[in-house]
């Protein structure tokens, strides 16, 4: 009796020391131990993600990759791998499992080491919140003391499910959602037995159990997974032998974008960092952009297809490398293997090595090892580069071309391969909604990996002959109309500043003298823009075009700004554009459409100003508002250069009430340009009777619409190329370019190896840029109905001589019917006296 008196007196002792110290522990590490009452409203750090309008992802940023998911969206049995591998005594025990201390500590005691950890799942998620992986004794009293809290504060279900998405899993991949997709590249739901239990086994040593990093290791700690599950009575003996007989197969599976818009992901970046710092990040938000992707495919498709047709034309410039002369002995298909592995991809451009030519075909691998044949017809082009305006004779053989051991670039077209080549040259394609501005497609350049650079929002080019209609705008708005005679011959004035003669020149050098205006601008006569110009005065024609939101800054005081001086984005030119084609109303081009948190709420919604239609005048004037004038002053509208500056400015306001955008033009003057802008692709005339003629834009009326229109553009030297125009509900900007501005596009000679549809002769804005709008048109409006031409109010439409422009009485080729704003009609009847027809001279009140 006095031995187990004493035996309990000590137990009771030993007791009440363990306890003591415990609670000592407790008040020592106190201060230290963090408010896991956080843990209630934790916000998992997940990637920023980049969407189209609807809902098509385009990019993610951030490091950590992430997918929050409640228990219920958790497959049962990867909850049940977990506990049973992990912790399976989890729903039983108060954050510690005593047995399982117990367990590991005999096991430390016999084998001297620790071979059992002791962790639960409570542990490991206070470990990963608030503390390191650091073997230290008092780090684990900590993570004690912090699970004890944990369980006292959640339900075992909100600990499983904020574990299982915050668990570190290997490749950046937190949570069993993001693993699924990292390792597998399924949503969790859609994986078998066999890899949930590989997902399960990667808490202990993510980074070498991963089945990326070893197949065998993580075969091994699947096994381990199953081995429990069956212990624990989660699976069959028949699931387990099915799953562990399965191979493991897995590879690095990135986020899988949906839609190729990398200039469009970069500028949202850009803006959401402006916008909400460098914690956007990991702030999960959802950025959902004004991308259209059907728009944008067709957009990036033709501009990418057109600047490499240009580039082809003018020659090969040759192999990326040479790898092994001839005479030496081959590279072994590891050794192409490897160095191919090293190379970047551009796109739809891959490198790839020439491992044999002969007759009229070539023998290449590519980057994904597979051997592939280039036939003649994918190679025929390379004529050889010279400069940018020569090119080498047709070539006859492959071997002309090509030899054995040279790493070139090559392109899957259709079903078959065929050489290419990274182009000198580049490109940029913008397209936006003329009704409230949103950018519907954007192509910055070739690709985003070869240059970051954004050609269509931060390259400020010379515009050429696109800016004329703005100065034709400007002239409508002075009194001149569609059928006022202005003289097309040369035009020479010397120069007293500059000390020498100024000869504007038309291209073609060719010239019809007196010409009505609307072929003037269909024409791109030059010396026609010229005189327009000094017809309405310098000064009078830069404060207009300020009303399409150019920068005065951008637009020189000197009449070459007639021929194309000022310098603009292409987005800047699209946006001017979108005047003409909505009825004269500024829309500023925004991106963003709304912004979501990781749970759906909005938490920003883009506000621009839309045009208004005759029905929202009507509602407006049924409010008692008045709505802008007709025929405004620039001072009228408060659209400051500030204001005009910012592209992005409409996204700066929160959801309010609809804005109406304001009108800087009559709704007659901009129906007038369109109908220029309208005969710069379809001419006019009667081809019959020898009166017909064709606008610098002919290449569209392969579209077979008449509601299209629009305008090149060629600067001097043919450094920069443009095509801008409008189609129902769209606006398009295509340029092609150097970034070099030293660098002109040069010209092309007939290459005797492609047939007659083949681009020959100077580059300039009808050859270089504007296939790229028609292919990107073709798409933009396959499904939408052509529109009827609609009169504004105080339009009439008279007959007149194509000649003089005066009223005439004749039915035949001779006249045409012509539209006017009421009032700015001809009132004089031509005259049959030949006589009364001529003009000449360059006064200014005759012709100007």
């Amino acid at each position: 009796m006095k031995f187990i008196k004493r035996l309990l007196i000590l137990a009771l002792i030993c007791i009440i020391l363990g306890v003591s110290t415990i609670f000592g522990f407790y008040l020592y590490v106190k201060p230290e131990l963090p408010d896991v009452a956080t843990l209630k409203n934790v916000e998992l750090q997940t990637p920023m993600q980049v969407f189209s309008a609807d809902g098509k992802l385009i990019s993610q940023f951030g490091e950590k990759r992430r997918i929050p998911l409640t228990l219920d969206e958790i497959p049962p049995q990867m909850v049940n791998a977990v506990i049973a591998t992990e912790d399976s005594r989890y729903y039983d025990h108060p954050g510690i499992d005593p047995i399982g201390i117990a367990r590991a500590a005999f096991v430390v005691a016999t084998s001297g080491s620790a071979k059992q950890g002791a962790s639960t799942i409570t542990q490991q998620l206070a470990r990963n919140f608030f503390l390191t992986n650091e073997k230290k004794i008092m780090r684990k009293i900590k993570e004690i003391f912090i699970a004890i809290h944990i369980e006292q504060l959640l339900t075992k279900d909100e600990i499983l499910e904020l574990y299982l998405n915050k668990i570190y899993l290997g490749y950046r991949s937190y949570g069993v959602g993001a693993a699924a997709q990292v390792y597998f590249g399924k949503e969790v739901n859609d994986l078998t037995l066999s890899e949930l239990a590989t997902i399960a086994g990667l808490p202990k040593a993510p980074s070498t159990m991963n089945p990326i990093y070893s197949v065998d290791r993580a075969t091994s700690r699947r096994n381990v997974v199953l081995g429990r599950m069956l212990s624990e009575g989660y699976i069959t003996q028949a699931e387990f032998d099915q799953a562990r007989s399965e191979p493991i197969v897995a590879r690095y599976h990135s986020a899988e974008i949906e839609l190729n818009a990398p200039y469009f992901a970069e500028r949202a970046r850009a803006w959401m960092v402006e916008r909400y710092g460098e914690d956007a990040y990991t702030s999960g938000m959802r950025i959902y952009t004004t991308v259209d992707p059907k728009l944008q495919r067709a957009a990036q498709q033709a501009a990418i297809d057109n600047l490499l047709g240009y580039d082809q034309r003018h020659g090969f410039r040759g192999e990326v490398a040479t790898l092994w002369q001839p005479g030496q002995a081959a590279w072994s298909n590891e050794q192409i293997d490897d160095h191919l592995a090293k190379q970047p991809t551009y796109g739809q451009l891959i490198p790839a090595v020439v491992v044999g030519v002969e007759g009229k075909t070539a023998s290449v691998v590519t980057k994904a090892g597979e051997q592939q044949t280039l036939e003649w017809d994918g190679m025929k082009w390379a004529r050889k580069f010279i400069t940018d305006t020569r090119q080498g004779p047709a070539p006859k053989n492959a071997s002309d071309i090509l030899a054995a051991g040279q790493q070139i670039w090559v392109q899957l077209r259709g079903e078959n391969w065929v050489l290419s080549q990274v182009p000198d040259a580049n490109t940029a394609l913008v397209a936006v909604s003329p009704q409230n501005g949103a950018v519907k497609a954007m192509v910055g350049g070739f690709n985003f990996v070869h240059s970051k650079f954004n050609r269509a929002t931060q390259s400020v080019r010379q515009v050429g002959s696109a800016i004329k209609p703005f100065i034709y705008s400007a002239a409508l708005d002075n009194g001149m109309t569609l059928a006022s005679l202005v003289n097309d011959a040369p035009i020479n004035r010397w120069d007293q500043s500059m000390g020498t003669a100024w000869r504007p020149k038309n291209s073609p050098p060719t010239y019809n003298g007196p010409t009505r205006l609307r072929i003037g601008l269909a024409q791109s006569k030059n010396v026609m823009a010229v005189r327009v110009l000094q017809n309405v005065g310098l000064d009078e024609t830069i404060d207009f075009l300020t009303r399409f939101g150019f920068k005065k800054k951008d637009l020189p005081r000197a009449e070459p700004l007639a021929l194309g001086a000022g310098s603009l984005t292409p987005l800047e030119v699209a946006q001017g554009f979108a005047v003409f084609a909505n009825g004269g109303y500024y829309v500023d081009p925004y991106f963003i459409e709304r912004v979501e948190d990781p749970y759906g709420n909005l938490i920003y919604q883009a506000n621009p100003d839309i045009v208004c239609n005759s029905e929202c005048q009507r509602e407006q004037q049924q409010a008692g508002n008045v709505v802008a004038s007709t025929s405004p002053v620039l001072n009228d509208i408060a659209i400051s250069e500030q204001q005009l500056s910012t592209s992005g400015s409409s996204q700066e306001k929160d959801q309010q009430a609809v804005q109406y955008a304001p009108q800087v033009i009559s709704e007659q003057n901009a129906f007038l340009v369109r109908e220029m802008l309208e005969s710069n692709i379809w001419g006019g005339g009667d081809w019959r009777n020898g009166t017909g003629w064709n606008g610098t834009g002919w290449r569209g009326q392969v579209l077979k619409r008449r509601d299209v229109g629009g305008k090149t553009g060629t600067t001097n030297d043919s450094k920069d190329t443009w095509y801008s125009g409008f189609g129902p509900g769209i606006v398009a900007t295509s340029w092609v370019g150097f970034d070099d501005h030293s660098r002109n596009l040069g010209r092309v000679s007939w290459n005797n190896n492609l047939d007659k549809n083949q681009i020959s002769g100077a580059e300039a804005g009808a050859k270089t840029a504007q296939p790229a709008w028609v292919s990107f048109m073709k798409t933009a409006l396959e499904d939408v109905p052509v529109q009827r031409k609609q009169l504004p109010d105080d339009i009439v439409k008279v007959r007149i001589d194509r000649d003089s422009g005066k009223l005439s009485s004749r039915n035949d080729f001779t006249s045409m019917f012509e539209y006017f704003e009421k009032g700015t009609e001809p009132t004089e009847v031509v005259s049959d006296r030949a006589e009364d027809q001529i003009f000449s001279g360059d006064s200014s009140d005759e012709l100007f």
